[in-house]
């Protein structure tokens, strides 16, 4: 494969091994945190909702930080393959035009018009949403505790630099200053948030129900990347505070999957689905956490980017199995890399440019989903590489 790299935790690779991949084996999809980067992953995310996991039934818990809880919620709308393309053209073709001799984009502006563009992206369609037969939505945000409690000018930056040197020296410390906040769609009939799919010992956490009064500030806020947007304050339905970007507390999402346990309607759900379609073996194959990403590594918070000894794997990955694309085909893109936030300056006003780089590199994603395919119809463990 050229485009596409498999890579796969010891218990999935066993699973692959002895069961291929089918969508009856997917637990829980993650969606990471990293801006532009997630374009190319537009493709996939279409074939994968749109063709790939409509041949099950089960429950999915969907998880998702900053951009990819915008896909995550979006693969939670009616006709996803549709929605999915609208999200890619509105990411592609959003700008924010620079004033003469402004040098910056404020981040009440960035703000505002993120605002507006999720307004008209969900307008009247959060029901879909929440409501989705077979989706469990889980946003997560990053809300902050004691200084940094209500956004300020002074308070937020030394916050900041407080969260950074506390978690240099321990991530689960850095709670101190920020705590992960999960806004989960509800269990039907039950008005109860639907049971997290990881366990969270490793970091201070809170779980909220999602609905329609806390939908699109709970979104936004975990996209509210800090000094870029504002937060997001005092969401209805959570605990009051500063909300941020999910990104902060879990870039990538490096979560306990198998610490989680699963509801046994779950569990009957699989088992039901095997003796139905006869799928020897199936009641054994674990269940799987298929991660959509645009590079192998699974970077606990953002705050460790620089800390390389915190983008080794763990057993909490022990489950999963990374969907990313090669590093040496990513050299052969516009700009030899992915879509990435240095675009907007590197581009400046000219949208027309960066429109025409990212669009390119997003049509050239559609190789990974056809060497996915051809991997499913024949899978071959040599191509599984080692999480």
């Amino acid at each position: 494969m050229k485009a596409l790299r498999i890579y796969a935790g010891p218990v999935a690779r066993a699973s692959l091994a002895a069961h291929g991949l089918q969508p009856q084996h997917v637990a829980t999809i993650p969606g990471a945190a990293g801006g532009p980067k997630g374009l190319i992953l537009g493709a996939m995310d279409r074939f994968l909702f749109g063709e790939w996991l409509p041949r099950s039934d089960q429950a999915v818990d969907l998880v998702g930080a900053s951009i990819g809880a915008w896909r995550m919620t979006t693969a939670c709308l009616n006709n996803p393959v549709t929605a999915f393309e609208r999200l890619e053209h509105d990411y592609i073709h959003q700008h924010y035009e620079l004033a003469p001799g402004q040098k910056r984009v404020t981040a009440d502006q960035v703000s505002e018009t993120f605002g507006r563009s999720l307004q008209s992206f969900y307008g009247g369609r959060i029901p879909e949403v929440l409501n989705h037969p077979r989706y469990r939505l889980h946003i997560v945000t990053s809300r902050g505790r004691h200084v940094l409690h209500t956004e300020h000018g002074l308070r937020t930056p030394l916050g900041y630099l407080g969260a950074f040197l506390t978690n240099t020296v321990r991530r689960k410390a850095m709670g101190a200053w920020l705590e992960r906040v999960v806004f989960s769609s509800t269990v039907a009939d039950e008005g109860r948030a639907a049971a997290l799919p990881f366990a969270t010992g490793d970091y201070r956490t809170r779980q909220v129900a999602l609905s329609e009064s806390n939908f699109n500030p709970a979104l936004q806020a975990s996209c509210s990347i800090p000094f870029v947007l504002r937060a997001i304050q005092d969401i209805p339905g959570a605990p009051k505070g500063a909300y941020w970007d999910g990104g902060i507390t879990d870039y990538h999402l490096h979560l306990n999957y198998p610490g989680a346990g699963h509801t046994q309607n779950t569990i009957n759900s699989g088992a039901a689905r095997a003796n139905s379609t006869g799928v020897s073996g199936q009641m054994d194959a674990p269940r799987l956490v298929l991660y959509p990403h645009f590079q192998k590594s699974v970077v606990p918070g953002w705050l460790d980017k620089g800390l390389k000894w915190r983008h080794r794997s763990s057993p909490f990955l022990d489950t999963m199995v990374v969907l990313a694309p090669n590093p040496d085909w990513v050299k052969t893109l516009p700009n030899s890399k992915l879509p990435d936030r240095t675009d907007f300056t590197h581009y400046g006003n000219d949208l027309d440019a960066r429109v025409k780089a990212w669009t390119a590199a997003t049509r050239a994603s559609q190789q990974m989903v056809d060497e996915f395919i051809a991997w499913l119809d024949k899978p071959d463990m040599n191509l599984v590489h080692p999480l």
